[in-house]
């Protein structure tokens, strides 16, 4: 090939030049100046004019967006993932996934693989810290917490450019066992137990949103009275309540002393309320039994009362449930309620999700169509056979009246009892 050289203009007034050498292909690009001032170029090379010019394009993009790194200067692991958890995942992603990212991000990643540069990281060096992260007592489901969290900022740093490849994507995260403790819902038996208990209690029907209609625990409490239509007999579900999470409000100049932000006299909430359902099944209309109309009812004319006597002190919203002087409930304290109901009830320790696995096991009992129960649940269609899988247990009453049934039809019914012993003769 013979030499040959040509001058790109680009808008901005910088150059590519583009030789012809030695059978190849090269360019120089310039991309910006150093941190002392000088300017800095890069020798790119391809073994086709036109694979040149697409890399060109695509470095001079990145430079033009700020986002083309220094020679010598690599993004290093640790660095890439405290700018990529704050500036790039935080605003596009919702709270509670970003607490997960932040909390893999600062315990588990960057003390793991933090010191690598980022063009170097190699699938070995995540492998070897899920191993160290088993060893020292972390679960499995930790471990792929820090795998899909690296596999996800990885993967936008090689999309950027950053980094040739993503490392956690080639990665073999810990195997995943199934727990040996299957969920067990609650039988009738114990939601008739657990009915009576709550007929005693303050805000009843929240517990029964739960047992009966399988309501989350954030889409109960962000429940809000316009969402409740008594007269029609449905509820529509629009929003979660969110976790709360405060900041000290108190002076520098006189601190508090609480070491958590939840316990200083003058915190300050810093998380909204609620969010709106993440899916278009989430968003959905729920139809309310009548013995859960009238306990509703009950429980508005109950709020009312609250209302009146507090007086100035009660803290105006429209949540259905709310704490004695108004306001939304906490989910922690909602939590706690769940376990002395349990306590009080006479009924086996559980999580508060496992009410959501006994209504759904209920509507399978009832014969309610596959669709329909997708509906109440708030499951999406792509995903809700898989979620039936998860959420519908057999009871083994049923599973008795199965093996009944195979009995039947392929050994007959049996006919009535012979004495082995008799004497056959007449």
């Amino acid at each position: 090939m013979a030499e040959e050289q040509k001058r790109t203009r680009r808008a901005n007034g910088e150059s590519a030049i583009y030789f012809g050498k030695d059978e190849r292909w090269h360019a120089r690009v310039p991309m910006g100046y150093k941190d002392d001032g000088t300017p800095y170029r890069r020798h790119l090379t391809r073994p086709t004019r036109k694979e040149l010019v697409d890399e060109v394009r695509k470095l001079e993009k990145q430079r033009d967006e700020g986002s083309a790194q220094q020679p010598g200067k690599p993004w290093a692991v640790e660095k890439w993932l405290l700018h990529w958890v704050e500036n790039i995942a935080k605003p596009a992603v919702s709270e509670n996934t970003y607490d997960g990212y932040e909390v893999a991000v600062r315990v588990h990643l960057v003390p793991g693989i933090g010191k690598h540069r980022l063009d170097r990281l190699e699938p070995e060096h995540l492998e070897s810290l899920y191993r160290r992260m088993q060893k020292n007592g972390s679960k499995p489901a930790t471990a792929h917490q820090a795998h899909r969290t690296a596999r996800t900022a990885l993967g936008e740093a090689a999309r950027r450019g950053h980094a040739a490849k993503n490392a956690a994507a080639l990665a073999k995260p810990p195997r995943m066992e199934e727990a040996e403790d299957e969920v067990d819902p609650y039988s009738l038996e114990e939601v008739q137990s657990l009915l009576i208990e709550v007929n005693k209690r303050r805000n009843s029907a929240r517990w029964m949103l739960a047992l009966a209609l399988g309501l989350r625990q954030g889409e109960t409490l962000g429940l809000r009275w316009s969402d409740v239509d008594l007269d029609n007999e449905y509820l529509k579900l629009r929003r979660n309540r969110l976790r709360p999470r405060y900041k000290h409000g108190c002076p520098e100049a006189s601190p508090c002393g609480r070491a958590a932000a939840g316990y200083c006299p003058d915190k300050e909430q810093v998380r909204r309320e609620t969010k709106n359902t993440k899916s278009r099944a989430g968003r959905r209309a729920v139809p309310l039994p009548g013995p859960l109309v009238a306990m509703l009812r009950a429980h508005a004319e109950a709020q009312a009362r609250e209302r009146k006597t507090a007086g100035d002190l009660w803290t105006e919203s429209d949540y259905v449930f709310t704490k004695r002087l108004g306001g939304p409930l906490s989910p922690n304290t909602d939590y706690h309620d769940w376990k002395r109901l349990l306590e009080d009830a006479g009924v086996r320790d559980g999580r508060l999700h496992d009410a959501r696995h006994t209504a759904a096991t209920v509507l399978m009992l009832l014969g309610v169509p596959a669709r329909v129960i997708d509906q109440i649940m708030g499951w999406e269609p792509g995903t809700s056979a898989r979620m039936r899988a998860r959420y519908l247990h057999v009871p083994d009453v049923m599973l008795k009246d199965v093996a009944r049934k195979i009995a039947d039809a392929i050994w007959g019914t049996p006919g009535p009892a012979v004495d082995k012993n008799q004497d056959n003769e007449d």
